[in-house]
């Protein structure tokens, strides 16, 4: 489109911000007097216009192109307080079915950045051995694959500064510029992931049993992809991989890449909440279907259908070794807690996560041994990721406290 190019982009967004500060909004704000007529009854009207304005920031792109330049995995972008580190590659521990799925997709293990934030008033330096006792973040951010970074700058990074604020066994968090899939289909992004979680081990020294895998959105995929890997292929002697994570954090997490929840308008979430929701994964979502063909490649849409790397929480997900649909997909996974809002078109699909995991691992408090190792906070009204938004409260800093008192609870 024509609007993708100067000087009509700038036109284009410069009209399109007039109609919305003039059309727009007023009309939101009319339309929302009764509550009846509202996405959700209890939410206030500046919630309702606030949802409305992300679902159009989120749009735009998809007909004009990048809005603004976004951070990649080709450098360490400066800025103030900036804590960027380059992680080197680690095709050393690359093994079968990670080895085969990047043979197909002709993609190897590439050196890439990462960002470190620090509680505030911290006395920590880039990259410090951990102090005694010592949990740390590993952070995997979202954006379908296909956007956002794990760059300070980025507003995802609203959660990593939200979880430092609210826990207080946590000083800091590492985040991982792992590589989109307009870059490198999958497992690419995997491969990244693996490299940061080998610096945190093995370069910075943490134990495995002092890392959160931390994910929103996307970046819970992955961090469910890379907890599979390291539990999976743990006695695979021909790699020396590190044990798996102490524990995993998953935000709003984007389980099911198929369509295995979302056939059905009048029952399936993604349908229901479609207007209380700033995301739309129904199949007619065209920039979903995108991002999914994208991120898959070679591999093509069945592997979103069956892989358990890909979609734990489909319907028709495949167990390894196994002809037939199971649930028993988490043995030996790290204990976890998993946020979910009642208003997000992924509703069903994380529900699916959640009975699925504690079913093989028991569900309750979080506590250590092998009982109630998957606990669940869910904000009846909240949208999808609502962690990077500082204004939905109070749902935000509610979540927040209950991920410290899980992560606290643990301290030894």
């Amino acid at each position: 489109m024509f609007v993708r190019y100067q000087p009509f982009k700038a036109l284009y967004l410069a009209l399109e911000l007039v109609f919305t500060l003039f059309v727009r909004i007023p009309l939101w704000t009319l339309l929302s007097i009764p509550r009846s007529w509202r996405p959700r009854r209890s939410w206030p009207i500046s919630r309702v216009i606030l949802v409305r304005l992300v679902k159009l920031l989120m749009e735009l792109p998809h007909r004009t192109g990048p809005i603004i330049a976004t951070p990649s995995h080709l450098a360490i972008a400066p800025g103030p307080s900036v804590n960027g580190v380059w992680v080197e590659a680690v095709p050393q521990l690359v093994t079968f079915p990670l080895s085969e799925w990047a043979n197909i997709a002709e993609v190897t293990a590439v050196k890439i950045p990462g960002y470190w934030i620090h509680k505030a008033g911290s006395n920590l330096s880039v990259g410090d051995s951990p102090m005694p006792g010592e949990k740390v973040v590993y952070s995997m951010h979202g954006g379908s694959y296909a956007y956002q970074s794990a760059h300070p700058s980025d507003l995802i990074a609203s959660i990593s500064r939200g979880i430092l604020e609210h826990t207080e066994s946590i000083q800091r968090v590492f985040s991982i510029e792992y590589r989109l899939s307009g870059a490198a289909p999958f497992p690419a992004a995997l491969l990244d992931a693996l490299a940061g979680y080998n610096y945190l081990v093995n370069d910075v020294g943490f134990s495995p049993s002092d890392i959160i895998f931390e994910g929103d959105s996307a970046g819970a995929n992955l961090a469910l992809a890379l907890a599979r890997y390291l539990v999976e292929c743990r006695d695979d002697t021909s790699v020396k991989l590190p044990a798996p994570p102490g524990a995993l954090l998953l935000l709003s997490p984007w389980a099911d890449l198929s369509h295995s929840h979302d056939m059905d308008p009048t029952m399936d979430s993604s349908s229901r909440f479609v207007n209380s929701d700033y995301t739309d994964i129904r199949p007619s979502s065209r920039s979903v279907e995108h991002y999914v063909a994208t991120f898959l490649g070679p591999l093509g849409p069945g592997a979103a259908e069956t892989n358990r790397y890909i979609s734990p929480a489909s319907k028709n997900v495949v167990v390894p070794n196994m002809d037939k649909t199971t649930d028993t997909l988490f043995k030996d996974f790290p204990r976890t807690f998993i946020v979910v809002g009642g208003a997000e078109t992924l509703y069903d699909q994380i529900k699916t996560l959640i009975s699925r995991m504690s079913s093989d691992l028991g569900v309750g408090d979080g506590v250590k041994d092998g009982e109630g190792k998957v606990s669940y906070y869910e904000a009846p009204d909240a949208i999808h990721d609502y962690l990077v938004f500082t204004w939905h409260e109070p749902e935000r800093s509610q979540t927040l406290k209950a991920i410290g008192t899980w992560v606290d609870a643990d301290k030894p």
